[in-house]
Parts: C-alpha cells; structure tokens; sequence
C-alpha cells in the first residue's frame, strides 16, 4: 500500500558497493551465520542428552542445511522458496514472487541485488526453516546465550536502573506535573540508548551496557539529531481528557526491539507510565520467533521479569515483582504476529495484516523501538535526509506513533537516529540521535 502522490525512492541493497547494506551481506551476515554454525555444534552434547541419536542428526543435517545458506549467500545465488510449511512460509514465498516482479530485466532474486531489509530477513527466516525442518531442534533458540549473557552483563547499569525507578515511585505523590514531565523525558531517553544494545549490529559480540545509563545522559544530549520528546509527552497528557464516557485512560503500545539492557530500559518506562497514572493499559508487542540476533521473544520477556524478581537486589526484585504483578493482573500484555517477523515494510500492514493494523489503531501512542522498526517504518529506502518522516511512512499512520532509533542503519530522514513522532496532524517529527 503507498500513499497517493508519494512516489517512493529506490530500496537500500548490497547492489550498491561499500554502502552498509553491502558491508551488511558480505561480512555481518556471513559472521552471524558462522556463530549459528558454532552455536549448534557446541550444543551437540545437550542436544544428544535430551534427545538420543535423534538429537545429534538434527544437529548435522541443521548444520549442513546453514552450511549450504551461507555458500548461497556469499555468492549471491537466487533466493529459494521455503519449503517448512510454517504458518508464514506461504506468505514469505508469495513476497518473494512479489519482488520477482519488480526486478529488472528478469533477473532473479538474489542476496546482493535484492532490496537489503528483504535479504537480511530471508536469512533469519531461513535460520528458522533450518529448525524448524529438524525436529526436535525446532523450539531451540540460536541466539538465546547471546541474549542471555548480554543481560547479566549489564547487571549493574540494570540495578542503578531499577533503583532509580523504585525512588521516582516513591516520592511520586509529592511530584508537580514538571517534575514528572521531566521524569518522562529522562526516561524516555534512557529507553532510546538502551538500543545501542544491540548484537545484531555487533554481530553478536558483546554490547552490553557498563554505564550507569543516569549518569551518562547528559554527555549523550549533544548526539540527539531530532527530538519530539515534548510532542510525546504532549499526547501522553491529551490522552487523560475527559472524553464522552468520562475519564479517557491511555493505552500505550511498545513494539519492542532487544532482550536484555534495553528490554529493561522498556520495562521501566512502562511501569513508570503505568504508577503515574499516564497509561491505563501497556500492550508490548515482540517476535514470534528469534529475529535478528537478540530482538524479544516471548520467552525473553517472561524470563527477563523472572530474572529480575529473583535477583539478589532489593530494588531490582521490587521492579520484577512489581512488572510480574502488572502482567498478572492484564495491565500489562505480551503480544507477538507473524507480521513482525516478515520482509514487509509497514505501509503493507493496512492490507498485508489488517488485524495488526486494526489493533494498533486503538492505541493512544505507538513506540517503536530501535533500528529495524526504523527501517521497516520507512521502507529502508534511500530518502532524501530532507524528507519528512510523515511523507517516508507512506500514509502508516494507526495511531500516534513516536520512533525510538540510534542511527545504525542508511536510512535517515529530517529526523533521524531516536525519537520520531507522528501525530493527528500529520506533521513528522523525530527525536533523534
């Protein structure tokens, strides 16, 4: 779906040498590859202890089937059909017809000459299909150490995190409204570094957070590009008046990004939302299956509260118990769709996911987290850093939505690297770093 009168620019691809997208499929994807290759065989021991013979051939035949993913890879042979008769396989192959159309001269779909956020999706897809077509490895997740160790890691910036947040409760009736408002921003900010944690960027090599991530805020002011963070807190406020049935609770929904540090940074200015009295209703939105490295999974989610309510520190157990609470009694929800998990930029929602669509629509402020989220909200094509962000989402617009994105990936418009806000009025806006 494209907006009437929007003509859209060309796609970012590896086609074009030394671009990212071209760095991107030569070396990281190869390099994530090869640490999937590695993390099975590593694994080959548990995998025969739980599941006998059975186990180790699964773990083979995945290992030759990635094997033979990486050779067609790094020489830019033609995308192949899925063939694991997954829920999303039919959808995944008629987009891959769809892209078929579009090439020139009747060129086949490959890994350098296709649009970049198609390829670099196929290839965690096709991880997936790895799996998925060896049973009884096909509920394993390849990145769950990565994401795992990335979380205990960071164990002190999270503990200064949740202590911080455990004070702003606590003094929170004795708060004016600027003292809150400024609360937010901070926190909000927090909520946009913490997607510098990132192992699909690092290609899986630690990146965890050391700071204290309070601290170092006001150094990291001068690298915002574009912030709206006022226009957020702005709709926040708006969406506590009183409407025809009475008093209007706010529903925020939080399309998530990364396990570990910034999954924290999202969980804290959740409930922070939630205990002043700024959100009713917290909808969390992540991948149904392991995506790029380390972007939440349901499993990710569960275990991250669990972890921090068993954690040997008193306000870091006080926020897990508090989020367990919150997940309990439905104020807060965890919610994962295909749609997330497939190459479509999201202008093809309205059609290509029309439940998805119709949900976020009745959101009162939509967060997108980090830089995938970025790219598919612009269609990680190769905008002119004039546009505005409102003309680049071509006509996705359910609800108030505010982009959340340290600057890693090509695209980048008037708003660039963080927080890019859409509001009723349909100006863009961005806050950026």
């Amino acid at each position: 779906m494209e907006a009437e009168g929007i003509s859209a620019p060309l796609s970012l691809s590896a086609e074009f040498e030394g671009s990212f997208a071209y760095l991107t499929v030569r070396d990281r994807l190869p390099t994530i590859l090869t640490k999937v290759i590695d993390t099975l065989h590593r694994n080959k021991d548990n995998f025969f202890k739980e599941y006998g013979k059975e186990g180790v051939q699964a773990e083979k035949t995945a290992i030759s089937f990635l094997s033979r993913l990486r050779n067609e890879l790094q020489t830019d042979k033609p995308v192949l059909s899925l063939t694991d008769n997954a829920e999303d396989s039919e959808a995944w192959n008629e987009y891959m017809r769809r892209q078929q159309d579009l090439m020139e001269d009747g060129r086949p779909v490959s890994w350098f000459k296709s649009p970049w956020l198609y390829m670099e999706c196929y290839m965690y897809r096709r991880i997936q299909e790895a799996l998925y077509m060896n049973p009884p490895m096909d509920k394993f997740d390849v990145f769950k150490e990565g994401k795992t160790q990335s979380y205990f890691e960071s164990q002190q910036a999270i503990k200064t995190l949740c202590t911080y947040l455990q004070e702003l409760i606590t003094n929170m009736e004795n708060m004016t409204e600027i003292q809150l408002r400024d609360s937010f921003l901070k926190l909000l900010q927090i909520s946009l570094w913490g997607n510098k944690c990132d192992l699909s960027i690092s290609a899986g090599q630690d990146n965890s957070q050391k700071s204290s991530p309070i601290d170092s805020l006001p150094d990291l002011q001068r690298f915002i590009l574009v912030d709206d963070s006022s226009m957020v807190w702005s709709t926040l406020v708006a969406a506590q008046g009183a409407g025809s049935s009475g008093k209007k609770h706010a529903r925020v929904d939080i399309i998530l990004d990364n396990a570990g540090f910034e999954l924290i940074t999202d969980l804290v200015l959740a409930d922070f939302l939630v205990s002043a009295g700024l959100a009713k209703q917290i909808r969390f939105h992540g991948k149904s299956i392991p995506w790029f490295v380390s972007d939440v999974t349901k499993q990710d989610f569960e275990w991250t509260i669990m972890q921090t309510m068993a954690a040997n520190h008193k306000w870091m157990s006080a926020s897990g118990v508090q989020w367990k609470h919150f997940m309990k009694e439905g104020t807060w929800s965890y919610h994962d769709h295909i749609f997330w998990t497939l190459p479509h930029e999201f202008c093809d929602m309205a059609v290509d996911a029309a439940d998805l669509y119709s949900t976020l629509q009745g959101s009162d402020l939509i967060l997108f987290k980090g830089d995938l989220n970025y790219r598919k909200l612009t269609g990680d094509r190769k905008w002119e850093h004039t546009v505005p962000f409102d003309q680049a989402l071509r006509g996705f617009q359910p609800a108030p939505l505010c982009s959340l994105r340290t600057l890693k990936a090509d695209v980048q418009g008037s708003a660039e690297d963080c927080v890019h806000a859409v509001f009723p009025e349909n100006q863009g806006h961005g806050f950026g770093l």
